[in-house]
């Protein structure tokens, strides 16, 4: 196949807010620097909210302060509202992911607002980092894009209005989210078909959590469907506190295998993303990690994309 694709590592950010323990704030600058030198040129680093509701982000601002020095990467923070978007800005965050729930019931307990008093959220944003000097990408995720563990099904028709909504604030991309882990791979193709109908090139990448084991599944179905850039966590962690039953993120390792497999190039090492695995252990002792590829080992059959 010969084509790129390209992951956005999001475990220090999506990973560790539901994490048991807080993982050291050096580790987690070290586990960071352990993910680039994988080949991850792009990873979310920490979120900008109040400490008192996830104290695993309490430390992103140093975070953010020091991946910055990381040689070619890009660093992102999510952030729910203007002012963490400023917080973001003010640390030296390349770019910021505002979450927008397509689920009216999981965006009140997520951010406190509906769907579109968020969507209203992100187009202040937008247009506040017009007016800034140094320049920071701002884009939106649709959370609980295939299923709510609040409200049930979602209707892709909501997923099209939010996506739209969002498209003509201004962001730089749209990201489709199964926040919950509740897709599957018919829903991954008739929602990415409608949506990529809908605001084309804006949709950029699909964020999937592996809850009902059909993470790597949904990810070939939005291959399928043309999309070149996803989401994924180192050792398949993650969660959302604000949506009962979300576990884990789609697992770094297992995904470049298949990638790579495959014939795409990611550019990841998957060796450097065992050593990453190591710091992770460190920082975090009490924390179970997953992956097939890691449990199983690369087999001698594995040959990297030229």
């Amino acid at each position: 196949m010969g084509e790129t694709v390209k992951l956005c590592e999001v475990g220090p950010r999506d990973g560790l807010q539901m994490a048991a323990s807080i993982m050291p704030t050096d580790i987690k600058i070290e586990w960071i620097a352990s993910l680039a030198r994988a080949g991850l040129r792009e990873i979310e680093v920490g979120s900008f909210v109040p400490p008192t509701l996830i104290p695993q982000m309490a430390d992103t601002g140093e975070v953010v302060r020091a991946s910055r020095a990381i040689d070619g990467l890009t660093v992102i923070a999510l952030v729910p509202n203007l002012k963490g978007a400023q917080r973001a800005h003010e640390n030296g965050a390349d770019g910021v992911i505002v979450p927008v729930s397509v689920s009216e019931g999981h965006s009140r307990a997520n951010t406190n607002k509906g769907s579109l008093e968020q969507v209203a959220e992100v187009r202040a944003i937008v247009e506040w980092v017009k007016g800034q000097e140094l320049p920071m990408k701002v884009e939106a995720g649709c959370a609980t894009a295939f299923g709510c563990s609040i409200e049930g099904q979602v209707p892709v028709g909501r997923v099209v209005m939010i996506a739209a909504a969002l498209a003509d604030a201004g962001v730089d991309g749209v990201v489709l989210a199964d926040t919950v882990g509740y897709g599957n791979p018919a829903q991954v193709h008739a929602t990415v078909r409608a949506v990529g109908a809908e605001i084309g090139a804006a949709l950029d990448r699909l964020h999937l959590h592996d809850t009902m084991g059909l993470g790597l599944a949904n990810a070939l179905a939005g291959l399928e469907e043309g999309i070149r850039c996803f989401d994924s966590a180192l050792a398949g962690l993650g969660g959302c506190p604000f949506a009962p039953g979300a576990s884990g993120n789609i697992v770094t390792e297992d995904l470049v295998f298949m990638l790579e497999s495959m014939g795409f190039s990611t550019g990841i090492d998957l060796d450097g993303l065992f050593r990453a695995r190591e710091v992770l252990q460190r920082g975090l002792r009490d924390t179970a990690l997953l992956g097939n590829v890691a449990k199983a080992g690369i087999p001698r059959t594995y040959s990297r994309a030229a």
